[in-house]
């Protein structure tokens, strides 16, 4: 018997209360393995539990296990601790990174050109504008930045300071918001030609050698695609969830669609706050109320109801905000009230599921005793 495959099939039996799958709730605690006897427990969060709930729940670890070890005898103990919030409990120690970030939203998209980084960059301005929270963005596109052009400081470089006798960045503050990107600090004319460990490296650099203080949100414009950035962040960096980013095409959605996969792969499982629709249509200013379907109709919203994710709203394909990210002033700071409006939206809708995400994370186990 390996470790690795209980894991995997005890990843189909969900908790009873939570209604999620015990391994990515991380209460399956000291397998060991004997011959053909294995043994683990599973922590609650609830130490009521009954003793039906907790006969069922053994019974469900035991049942798994027989699908693909069907002589092994299995012991499954029950154990309980107080409850604490934790975000997005997993695999991986993050303890130390972004201690003063209560919230951190990672924002992906499964291919380039979809408007990813411009939904990043102005879902952190409609939070900390709307909401009057305290907001930062980190532009994690290490390939390709972006966020420095959009955000106006362009040519700016961010200075140095002394916190607890380490030296640390200091984000550049723009439109409310602290700000760090790659862009600041390599020169735009040389390509960024890096291997993935230095990839890795600069990323866990923004996360712990900047001073990002006390926020409320952080936003992570992470790159396209699926590769050494996004795991980095999933395993390193406490990510309360992801935002997906599609256009209704056909090969962008089939991008997303892989995107969601990724993120709910076993041991890297990433809770994801949901998906928005940009480019979703086009509406001349001379004719306000009819909508123009240039890349397809409704196709995030179908993708998110076959995926089972939440649907956070469309964001409409409007010149001003090509025009507002060139020259570095967001739609959210602009003066089109339809885009204003739809970032607005599309930002309260992640910020209820978020709350929703913490709501339920007050439920889950402290596991800083073990």
């Amino acid at each position: 018997m390996r470790e690795s495959s209980i894991y995997d099939v005890l990843s189909k039996v969900q908790d009873p209360e939570l209604k999620k799958d015990i391994v990515s709730l991380n209460i399956v605690k000291n397998i060991r393995i004997e011959g053909d006897k294995v043994s683990f427990t599973i922590v609650l969060g609830n130490p009521n539990l009954s003793t039906e709930v907790k006969g069922k729940l053994r019974q469900d670890c035991q049942e798994a296990i027989h699908t693909i070890y069907p002589d092994a005898k299995v012991m499954v103990n029950f154990n309980s601790k107080n409850v604490s919030h934790k975000s997005n409990p997993n695999l991986f120690d993050k303890s130390g990174v972004l201690e003063g970030v209560k919230n951190i939203i990672a924002v992906f998209s499964g291919k380039g050109g979809v408007g990813k980084s411009t939904v990043a960059t102005n879902l952190a301005l409609a939070i900390a504008t709307n909401k009057e929270l305290k907001v930062g963005l980190m532009d994690a596109d290490i390939y390709g930045p972006s966020g420095h052009i959009m955000m106006g400081v362009r040519g700016e470089h961010p200075r140095m300071r002394d916190v607890d006798g380490k030296p640390k960045i200091v984000p550049i503050n723009r439109y409310g918001i602290s700000m760090m990107s790659i862009g600041l600090l390599v020169d735009e004319q040389q390509a960024v030609v890096w291997r993935g460990p230095m990839v890795s490296s600069a990323i866990k650099q923004f996360t712990r050698d900047v001073d990002w203080g006390e926020l409320d949100y952080l936003v992570i414009d992470m790159p396209p695609g699926t590769g050494d950035i996004h795991l980095t962040i999933a395993q390193s960096v406490p990510v309360k969830g992801v935002v997906i980013v599609t256009t209704p095409q056909l090969v962008a959605l089939a991008d997303a669609k892989k995107g969601v996969a990724m993120f709910h792969q076993p041991g890297l499982k990433v809770p994801i706050i949901g998906l928005v629709e940009n480019m979703s249509y086009f509406t001349p200013p001379e004719l306000p109320n009819n909508k123009y379907y240039i890349f397809g109709k409704e196709g995030g919203k179908k993708l998110a109801l076959e995926s089972d994710i939440p649907f956070l709203g469309e964001i409409p394909l409007v010149n001003s905000i090509r025009e507002g990210g060139d020259i570095g002033v967001p739609a959210m700071v602009g003066d089109d009230p339809i885009t204003i409006e739809a970032f607005k939206a599309f930002s309260e809708a992640v910020i209820r599921r978020v709350e929703a995400i913490n709501a339920e994370a007050a439920h889950e186990v402290d596991y800083s005793a073990f």
